[in-house]
């Protein structure tokens, strides 16, 4: 059955369902419907049942479009990343839009392949084009601190990963309490030091977990030893292993994130350095399958999750005027997870 030149069912050329045509079948005036669609709390149950009843019957869809010109909302938020495959990132990508779900918002995903001033507003320039009431970005290196890359005003946003909270709204894991956790725990094995495997020199996150090695040690009054680097990958962590196998007073690792642990393992094993009974290892992230290593790894767990929910109540709060955007960075606490990859050091190393 079709819609006819009236707008309502029956033979003849079908056109568009209008907002008259469903105020015409349900007796009911065109702001009755208006409201019935925007969710107005002001319609009787009955009337509301009337008027969806004749939008079901009509197949008539509100128009967000024009509703969104009307107040303003276009009730999406737009995010912007130059790496999903990053370890979490999917995880805090999902919980946003969870988040969003949650409070009728939906999210417009653009990714970034290489994170420079001229991507980042063409990607904002998309945004606008796309109609979303703010954006979450993800900024992995230091562009936003070193004034690389500059975010357009006059848009809620929020920045995930950043140094730059003198700036901007940033959400950002405790990579320096994270890293501190690691070492003291070590520490407490009775470990004299803890060498440390680093993340990509450009990476915030890689820096802040470096320093926050070295000011425990400091804090502690024990020599730092000469950090190995590496790239996130296992690759580059079985790259320091090798090189850490052959140093005879190691006994205790932190790598910056549980894949280049992975690696670490892998070439302490192959070089008989047994682990924990001679050097313990640590890593950073609590991936999924950091429990089934062998060993299985201690390390320190960062809730992804966690970031994406905080991320995006955030910027909906700034979007409804809840909260004037001002720069800062709201901290996700991390958690030591001890497994079977560390162990106390007997006899106790001298002080």
């Amino acid at each position: 059955m079709g819609v006819s030149e009236s707008g309502l069912p029956g033979s003849g050329r079908s056109k568009r369902v209008s907002i008259t045509d469903v105020a015409g079948l349900a007796g009911v005036s065109m702001q009755t419907v208006s409201r019935v669609a925007n969710g107005h709390p002001s319609v009787t149950p009955q009337t509301r049942e009337q008027v969806l009843r004749a939008m079901r019957q009509l197949g008539y869809r509100p128009n967000s479009a024009a509703r969104a010109l009307r107040n303003g909302r276009f009730r999406a938020i737009g995010v912007i990343l130059f790496r999903l495959t990053a370890t979490g990132k999917s995880d805090t990508v999902e919980a946003i839009a969870t988040h969003a779900a949650t409070e009728g918002y939906a999210i417009t995903l653009i990714p970034i392949d290489v994170p420079t001033q001229d991507n980042v507003l063409g990607a904002f320039s998309r945004m606008e084009e796309l109609a979303v009431d703010a954006v979450i970005v993800f900024v992995e290196t230091h562009l936003l601190d070193t004034g690389v890359v500059r975010l357009p005003p006059g848009v809620p946003v929020v920045v995930v990963d950043s140094d730059a909270g003198d700036r901007y709204r940033v959400i950002d894991t405790d990579q320096d309490g994270g890293a501190r956790s690691a070492v003291n725990h070590l520490l407490e094995l009775g470990h004299r030091t803890v060498w440390h495997v680093t993340g990509p020199e450009p990476s915030f996150a890689s820096q802040r977990r470096a320093e926050g090695w070295r000011a425990a040690l400091d804090e502690a009054g024990r020599p730092a030893p000469p950090p190995v680097p590496g790239d996130w990958s296992a690759a580059s962590g079985y790259a320091a292993g090798l090189a850490l196998a052959e140093q005879p007073d190691c006994t205790a690792v932190f790598a910056a994130n549980d894949q280049m642990a992975l690696g670490v393992l892998r070439a302490l094993h192959e070089r008989g350095r047994s682990v924990p009974d001679e050097i313990s290892v640590v890593g950073f992230d609590d991936i999924p399958d950091a429990a089934y290593f062998i060993p299985p790894l201690t390390t320190i767990h960062q809730d992804f999750a966690e970031v994406g929910r905080r991320s995006a109540e955030e910027v909906l709060r700034q979007v409804r005027g809840h909260a004037i955007p001002r720069p800062g960075t709201g901290i996700v606490p991390t958690r030591l997870v001890v497994r079977n990859s560390t162990a106390r050091r007997w006899p106790r190393m001298p002080e």
